[in-house]
């Protein structure tokens, strides 16, 4: 039976048509996905019948038979609380900083009017969705969680009062391979038992195979290929869709030489991050524990591991920009000062590019304001027409045009405002990058195009990088070796080729099973 039901959807803003002629439908029990780059349509194809955009529908949408695109607000309201679970693209941005993760988890559980759940039971929703210590994680704020934990706290609160369809946007870019494959095995899990009915929105093809019964190809807010899972992925007739499919990442694929490794230019000894436990508990938790690696001129590293597993905050105290409760960080020889005592020259060394590139630009400013920043803080002498000079040769060295210096970041699609976070960590000359998770939260073309431009930038600038992300397929293709952390130890390091051929530790053995599919 046809639980949700689309035919002829046209979206509007301000009179300009960004969606057109979109038609499909989900039965009970079954997974559709909603395929395509970003920008093509897909987020609002499936946010605006449910009033969740400031778009206008046309066209009909209906759900248990029920018209959406003639509902009031107050409607959907009552139709998204009863009906509905949501799990959203950014986390982050979508938890209530405020609130702990056992509030926002027992007020979306009892949003249709069905009793408080008890202690026990939201941090039961917590372990089916593969967060460790669950019962303590209740009592902490979203910022004290990493991406991929806050991408499964999403999920739970999704399915916390019993929906009977889930939007899924992009629900699993922020997690490892291997609770990818959890997480998705659990949504399965979740439409045969109860018989839920899912919309997945993704661009990775390959993600969504084992998955979707169906598969709709979207392209510039229409419809280009639309079919059964088997049918689109065996024999595709689109050269769009055959495009995504070979963008995919793979562990197997040729991969250019990577550039000469000089000498040790920077040490990591014995690094330790704590942080104070949450609510009423007392003590510390050891975030990472003793961590040890190096990494020499134009060298890229690749911290690796699962969701939680420390590679962000090792990364963070590395650099200088996170605390660090022990160990050291020496640069040619020298310790690096801690935060507080860092000179501009030191904090030059190392520049950042940060997972959410819309995120970390700041919406009120101009592109050239942006990126000339890290200038009046690094190099105050420069005079007003040598920071525009810089600004310009940034932006050139990422391949965006001159004239998005006086654009804003909302102007731009994620891959350009990726550049724009490139362009503004090169812009002060660094002699390494932290890239940490740089291309996960862009679709599969984007992300192939960024990867590319570190790998250049790379080898014209002698770059050296430290890579943190979940993706062995992008640590083998940039990365010349991969430390693998667990529990915020690293467990297993060597040349990236050779860990992901043979590797020695069950959980490195475990990523590359999951990375394999």
């Amino acid at each position: 039976m046809t639980l949700y039901s689309v035919q002829g959807l046209g979206i509007s803003i301000g009179g300009t048509a960004l969606i057109t002629g979109v038609s499909f439908e989900i039965a009970a029990g079954q997974c559709v996905a909603l395929v395509g780059e970003s920008g093509s349509g897909k987020s609002l194809t499936c946010l605006t019948p449910f009033g969740l955009s400031p778009g206008i529908a046309s066209g009909s949408a209906r759900l248990l038979g029920e018209e959406l695109c003639a509902a009031d607000e107050r409607r959907l309201r009552k139709i998204r609380a009863r009906d509905i679970g949501f799990i959203f693209q950014q986390p982050l941005t979508s938890l209530t900083p405020h609130l702990s993760i056992g509030a926002q988890l027992a007020e979306a559980a009892s949003q249709s009017g069905t009793p408080k759940p008890s202690r026990r039971e939201l941090a039961a929703m917590l372990e089916r969705v593969g967060i460790a210590q669950a019962d303590e994680r209740l009592d902490a704020f979203p910022h004290r969680l990493s991406g991929g934990q806050r991408q499964r706290v999403m999920i739970a609160a999704a399915t916390a009062h019993g929906p009977k369809l889930l939007i899924a946007d992009e629900p699993t870019t922020a997690l490892d391979a291997s609770l990818r494959h959890e997480i998705m095995a659990l949504i399965d899990e979740m439409r045969v038992q109860h018989g839920l009915a899912v919309l997945l929105v993704s661009h990775d093809l390959a993600s969504v195979a084992a998955h979707a019964d169906h598969i709709i190809v979207m392209q510039n807010g229409r419809v280009v290929e639309s079919g059964p899972t088997e049918a689109i992925l065996g024999a595709p007739t689109q050269a769009y869709t055959k495009a995504l499919i070979a963008a995919a990442p793979h562990l197997d694929s040729p991969r250019a030489p990577l550039p000469e490794v000089g000498g040790t230019i920077l040490e990591a000894k014995d690094i330790r991050v704590t942080y104070p436990r949450a609510g009423w508990r007392r003590g510390v938790l050891t975030a990472v524990d003793g961590a040890t690696l190096s990494i020499g001129g134009g060298e890229a590293l690749a911290i690796v591991g699962e969701s939680g597993s420390g590679k962000s905050t090792l990364g963070r105290a590395i650099a200088r920009l996170g605390p660090m409760a022990s160990g050291q960080t020496i640069w040619r020889g020298a310790e690096l000062p801690t935060r507080a005592k860092m000179r501009s020259a030191d904090r030059r060394l190392i520049q950042p590019v940060f997972q959410d590139p819309l995120a970390s630009l700041d919406p009120l400013w101009r592109v050239a304001d942006i990126i000339a920043e890290p200038l009046r803080h690094l190099m105050p002498d420069l005079s007003r027409g040598e920071r525009d000079m810089r600004v310009a040769a940034a932006l050139e060295s990422v391949e965006l045009p001159a004239d998005f210096a006086s654009r804003t970041p909302r102007s731009l699609s994620g891959g350009q405002a990726q550049r724009v976070a490139i362009a503004r960590a090169l812009v002060a000359e660094p002699e390494m990058l932290l890239l940490d998770e740089a291309t996960s939260a862009l679709d599969v073309l984007v992300a192939a195009q960024i990867l590319a431009l570190f790998a250049r930038l790379q080898r014209e600038r002698r770059l050296s990088i430290l890579c943190i992300t979940h993706d062995l397929a992008l640590a083998r293709q940039l990365c010349h070796r991969v430390a693998v952390l667990d529990a915020g130890k690293i467990v297993e390091t060597g040349p990236s080729d050779e860990v992901i051929r043979t590797p020695q530790h069950p959980v490195t053995q475990r990523l590359v099973r999951a990375s394999r599919g």
